[in-house]
């Protein structure tokens, strides 16, 4: 039976938002979640399918949704948070519309951007009608419309991955980690629902280190035939006829190409979001390298900030996948359990 008595305020109403939420409140916690967005789900709601299996992201919608309708959950959505302060061991959260709310810890799970594929502008993002990103690629999927903006289906389509990534131009040293298999998995779906397309993953390396990941690899070579070349787009052009037009190095073979295509997908990496950019500032809250949240221990605190009371969950710390961002959410709830435990003593 849940024997925990207080209040928590979880900044963020996507996966790891309403995860730790559900479980704060399935303790017997008082829990206010606060979602920027007029709907819950975060990135997630925008996606079709998820790797490693292709299931249905309504399917883990569903249960988080499930997770936060418990009568200790408050949401707050369609709302910002303007700021927060220490009041003796707890918070004063002050929200965008006036609100002072009273917290005994915080949770942050303010998540990931995507990074502004226009900011690449060799890619051509916002210039040619049918270069997009693969966040624009799941639209499509989910609405059943994969057809180029003048019309009519794509033979011929590139992949390009580590777009914001890997990048030192612009300030990105670290990997996304979820941009490859995300490739991989969209490339399969390209063939499912369009099944005389040719599709050519452009990779520096593929990183596919998840359970099942090496396997849907192999199975886009070997069942799907998916072209995978490895190399750096360089420039991508247009013809008179609307045809992209991407000069890439092969490193394999150590000679240029050059190839039309129909349409070119941009794999576009996460950043900190703009919101934990604030809170961060805010409340003086350290971040790391890759200007991420950083935590107090990357071994055995990577749920617990610099300021005591505050907390971590899901990507706002790191590039993290749905499984990985669950399992996140559970520890920073723990954590949150042992520190109202040790300060009610």
């Amino acid at each position: 039976m849940p024997d925990m008595t207080g209040s928590i305020v979880v900044i963020g109403g996507g996966t790891a938002g309403m995860e730790a939420a559900g479980q704060l409140a399935k303790a017997g916690l008082s829990v206010t979640l606060i979602e920027k967005e007029k709907d819950m789900g975060g990135h997630l709601k925008d996606w079709y399918h998820l790797f490693p299996d292709r299931r249905s992201s309504d399917e883990v919608l569903v249960y988080l949704n499930d997770q936060v309708a418990h009568e200790n959950v408050k949401l707050l959505a369609g709302e910002t948070v303007s700021g927060f302060h220490k009041k003796g061991h707890g918070f004063i959260v002050n929200t965008g519309s006036g609100e002072a709310l009273n917290a005994d810890a915080i949770l942050m799970a303010t998540g990931f951007d995507l990074f502004r594929s226009e900011r690449k502008e060799e890619y051509g993002y916002g210039i040619y009608d049918n270069v997009i990103t693969s966040a624009d690629l799941e639209k499509m999927f989910r609405n059943r419309e994969l057809k180029l903006k003048g019309g009519g289906k794509p033979e011929r389509i590139g992949i390009v991955h580590c777009v914001g990534s890997r990048d030192e131009k612009v300030g990105n040293l670290y990997c996304s980690k979820l941009c490859c298999v995300t490739a991989v998995k969209q490339a399969i779906e390209l063939k499912k629902n369009l099944s005389d397309c040719r599709v050519f993953c452009f990779y520096m390396d593929m990183r596919m280190g998840g359970a099942l990941y090496e396997e849907l690899y192999r199975e886009a070579q070997e069942k799907h035939g998916i072209g995978f070349i490895r190399g750096k787009v360089s420039e991508v052009g247009v013809t008179i006829d609307n045809k992209l037009v991407v000069k890439v190095e092969d490193t394999l073979v150590g000679r240029p190409l050059k190839m039309e295509l129909d349409m070119l997908v941009l794999m576009a990496g996460m950043e900190m979001s703009e919101e934990g950019i604030k809170l961060a500032e805010a409340g003086k809250l350290n971040r790391g390298e890759n200007r991420f949240f950083a935590p107090a221990d990357h071994h055995f605190g990577s749920n617990k900030s610099n300021v005591k009371g505050i907390f971590y969950a899901g990507a706002c710390t790191a590039p993290m996948n749905i499984t990985e961002t669950i399992s996140h959410a559970r520890g920073a709830v723990t954590d949150i359990i042992n520190y109202l435990r040790s300060i009610k003593k």
